[in-house]
């Protein structure tokens, strides 16, 4: 097992901030802008990037929408939607960008009630690169969302999820779950 302090050191230059703009032009003619904050890590060196879709929803069939990724260094990219899955929270983003560090994954089968979990994300969308640490609270709870589709008719998604009691906020979203050898184990939603 890694110590905290190098669990974040070998993975901080894998973890990304995510920032959905959205700008439009209001009844009085004023151009307004909105964004929204999330967390995502690298999934491959060339740039693929793993998120949650709820985080980037908003650039689905909207070319208005932006999303920006920025690294722990400052680099920052614009990314393009690459595919997500709603029902799983899951989405793909792609940057146009090489030689990136991509986390290692692990096998979530392998978790245990008890076990040590850490996140690096940016909670409530400021908090920028904060570790947090927690346990595995349990495994295989089955979770119900809901959302209203296109036609108004309200769907609903049941998810086999594990537990933890890692500080999440808004804004951590989309953000890697690593067991203590540094590898990632879950999405955090």
């Amino acid at each position: 097992p890694m110590t905290p302090e190098q669990l974040y050191a070998a993975n901080l230059a894998s973890c990304v901030g995510i920032t959905v703009s959205t700008t439009t032009v209001n009844i009085f003619g004023q151009t307004t802008t909105s964004a929204a904050s999330g967390s995502g890590f690298v999934l491959t060196q060339d740039g693929y990037i793993v998120t949650n879709y709820h985080v980037i929803e908003d650039a689905v069939n909207d070319s208005s929408v932006s999303i920006e990724v920025s690294f722990a260094n400052g680099d920052k990219y614009t990314a393009t939607l690459v595919g997500g899955e709603q029902d799983n929270d899951v989405a793909v983003l792609k940057i146009d960008a090489t030689g990136l560090q991509p986390v290692t994954l692990g096998d979530s089968d392998q978790l245990v009630v008890g076990e040590s979990v850490y996140t690096i994300g940016n909670p409530l969308g400021e908090l920028t690169y904060s570790l947090s640490n927690g346990l595995v609270s349990a495994l295989d709870r089955l979770i119900t969302t809901s959302s209203t589709n296109a036609n108004g008719q309200t769907e609903t998604t049941t998810l086999n999820v594990l537990q933890t009691n890692c500080d999440i906020n808004p804004g951590n979203s989309g953000g890697p779950l690593f067991d203590s050898y540094g590898n990632v184990v879950g999405i955090v939603t």
